[in-house]
């Protein structure tokens, strides 16, 4: 059985209510629900949440809801923990799955195929987790900090001088799904590790979203993709 579970707590703080704000023509949470839906991966499709207007916007695209405890919904409560809480909620109902795929509610770009494949890295029993992810569009290596008078220092000075293309390619978390065994979530290793798989996503299917200047980005990006 595999299970998707959408964190979505009420009290964001940079865009308010972003969770179910309209995108695009509807709630930003119904984009990845509808998606998972749309894969045919998921026996259940959940969204763990303390806001009664997210669990109504939840059910009304066919999610299921899990009540969050409010030991979970603080501001600075990392994914694993409202994961392992979800997967123990399952268990108890004796309903543990086979897979788990955290999606996040902020994720309109996420495509059907990419959590198929995401899923199929776990057939792997050497992979622990599988991610989206994406590569940075300048070298990391060439990126500076300013100090307190405002001037640049390089975090690799040795490489002031690398030619771009002699530097070796950079990736970030696409912020869009995670997919693990139960096992794994429950222990809470770090997802970046040496075991894990990236699925690799072309950059414009990725925006963060959490200022406004990044809400009106992701708006034109899903324009574009919407138009062609």
């Amino acid at each position: 059985m595999n299970i998707a579970i959408i964190p979505a707590r009420g009290g964001s703080k940079r865009i308010p209510r972003k969770n179910i704000r309209e995108f695009c023509g509807k709630p930003m949470l119904a984009w990845p629900i509808e998606v998972a839906e749309s894969s045919g991966l998921f026996d259940q499709i959940v969204v763990s949440t303390d806001d009664e207007d997210i669990a109504d916007v939840a059910r009304s695209v066919g999610a299921g809801i899990l009540e969050r405890p409010d030991s979970l919904a603080g501001d600075h409560i990392p994914t694993q923990p409202v994961i392992a809480h979800a997967i123990e909620v399952f268990a108890a109902k004796g309903s543990t799955p086979t897979a788990v795929c955290c999606l996040y509610a902020t994720a309109p770009f996420v495509m059907a195929e990419d959590l198929v494949v995401g899923r199929r890295h776990l057939d792997d029993p050497a992979v622990t987790y599988a991610f989206a992810a994406t590569a940075y569009d300048f070298p990391i290596q060439r990126a500076f900090y300013l100090d307190d008078a405002g001037r640049p220092h390089m975090f690799q000075p040795e490489h002031a001088l690398t030619r771009s293309q002699d530097l070796p390619q950079a990736y970030h978390d696409a912020g869009q799904f995670y997919w693990a065994r139960p096992t794994t979530w429950v222990a809470g290793g770090a997802i970046f590790g040496p075991d894990a798989c990236p699925v690799l996503l072309p950059p414009d299917r990725v925006q963060d979203i959490d200022t406004e200047s990044d809400w009106r980005r992701a708006e034109a990006l899903m324009g574009l993709i919407l138009a062609k």
